[in-house]
């Protein structure tokens, strides 16, 4: 009795060695999510604290100022004129921003009603072996939850560039009125600003959308558009300096 169990000995070993190292990389499955996923977020936030900080300091460097500096220009320049012709071509401008800016809320809109649908059926497809990482129902509820206010969130901020653009409207079509060219200018910029991030809150849905095929395409992903944003968010081009033209004074009878 003691010889057959001295031989089975090694292979109830190696079994037992043999769970332990399934149970192990199943922990590790699941403990992707929680180093991944924060690294990914902290990645991006990471780069656009740092283009805030660009823009705030060194405008100049950045894609952003450089289109803010030819608004700046182009709002002097059609308050100086004062001409019915250049005040239509403003509001031609300003129009087709609000057009972009609405259909991107719709879209945002529509694609939050579709989370919503979602998150009522059964989602088997993403509970599937084939995803390496966590698929718990409860993961996937902050994975769908973070998606959908990442959406709200763009929504929300492409209506407040539409406000922003509206009211820029009035402000330029005003009849005999004292409104300097800095105050339409804070307006639009203010407008652009919020079509920024409603940008931005649509980048961070795309990543967080490759989050449901698992924590690694989700991180690769961080990595390939921070590189991307940087590389477009960055300018080497001079800032024009526009020359101001003097402003036209009725004639005198």
């Amino acid at each position: 009795m003691n010889m057959s169990s001295s031989l089975y000995d090694p292979i109830i070993n190696q079994l037992i060695q043999h769970s332990t190292e399934i149970e192990g990389m199943s922990f590790q499955k699941e403990s992707l999510d929680l180093v991944f996923v924060p690294s990914g977020l902290a990645i991006m936030f990471g780069y656009h604290l740092f283009l805030l900080y660009r823009c705030l300091k060194i405008p100049h460097t950045t894609v952003i100022g450089f289109e803010n500096n030819d608004k700046k220009a182009w709002i002097e320049s059609i308050m100086q004129e004062g001409d019915n012709k250049n005040a239509s071509m403003a509001l031609s401008v300003i129009s087709s921003s609000v057009s972009a800016a609405t259909f991107f809320s719709s879209v945002c809109l529509t694609l939050s009603s579709v989370m919503g649908a979602v998150l009522t059926t059964n989602s088997s497809i993403l509970e599937s072996d084939f995803i390496y990482g966590d698929t718990r129902p409860a993961t996937l509820s902050v994975k769908y939850t973070c998606l959908l206010v990442c959406f709200l969130l763009a929504f929300s901020c492409f209506i407040q560039s539409s406000r922003c653009f509206i009211h820029a409207t009035f402000l330029i079509t005003m009849p005999n009125s004292n409104i300097t060219a800095k105050h339409v200018e804070t307006t639009v910029i203010r407008a652009g600003d919020f079509w920024s991030f409603g940008l931005r809150s649509l980048y961070f849905a795309l990543t967080l959308l490759l989050w449901f095929f698992g924590p690694i395409p989700m991180f690769v992903s961080s990595v390939v558009m921070v590189v991307l944003l940087h590389y477009l968010d960055t300018n080497t081009t001079p800032l024009h300096q526009h020359a101001k033209r003097p402003a036209k004074h009725p004639m005198l009878g």
